[in-house]
């Protein structure tokens, strides 16, 4: 595993021994960050179920402002931890070693995301809907105005077209992977 992109382009990543987690491969990586590329400059990017961080490392590697990710699994989390270091990062971030829900449902809304992915593990379908319901729910404020939640899935997984707030606006399939794109406020427009 690979960044694709930025200021740490080339440098490899570790991942999780087993299949407990799976991250994104570099591929689907390079496809969401090509549909992000203009948002991504300065954006206050949320990693949930961050794994290796992969995905918020490359969006540091892009010129996000900032990246929090949300990681309750020890070995994920020390292969995170392990990542950020080996780049030398130390700023930039925050780690949240708590489950999802919790992290959702405590935030304040003054945090607002411009940009928000979540990769649940497959087989945590109930996961998907929990998530994003809270997200176009109850946590709404959390994901700025016009921003952008992101949900890798499996591609025969069927997500709702709308989560409260939630409108998906586009869905790419790459392999046996999909990513639903929801932009925040288009359900209410």
């Amino acid at each position: 595993m690979r960044i694709i992109a930025g200021s740490f382009r080339s440098r490899t990543l570790a991942a999780p021994a087993g299949l407990a987690t799976r991250p994104t491969s570099d591929r689907l990586r390079e496809t969401l960050f090509n549909v992000l590329a203009t948002r991504i400059e300065g954006a206050a990017f949320l990693d949930l179920y961050a794994g290796s961080g992969a995905v918020g490392i490359e969006a540091l590697s892009r010129g996000a402002a900032r990246v929090e990710f949300v990681e309750r699994v020890e070995p994920a989390l020390r292969v995170l931890r392990g990542n950020l270091a080996r780049l030398g990062l130390t700023v930039g971030f925050r780690i949240h070693a708590v489950s999802v829900g919790s992290v959702l449902r405590r935030m304040k809304p003054a945090t607002a995301f411009d940009l928000v992915f979540l990769d649940p593990p497959y087989d945590a379908v109930q996961e998907y809907a929990a998530t994003l319901g809270l997200l176009g729910g109850s946590a709404a404020g959390l994901v700025a105005t016009e921003g952008m939640v992101i949900a890798e899935h499996r591609k025969k997984e069927r997500l709702e077209d709308r989560y409260g707030e939630l409108m998906r606006t586009r869905l790419l399939v790459q392999g046996d992977a999909a990513l639903s794109f929801y932009l925040a406020g288009a359900a209410s427009a």
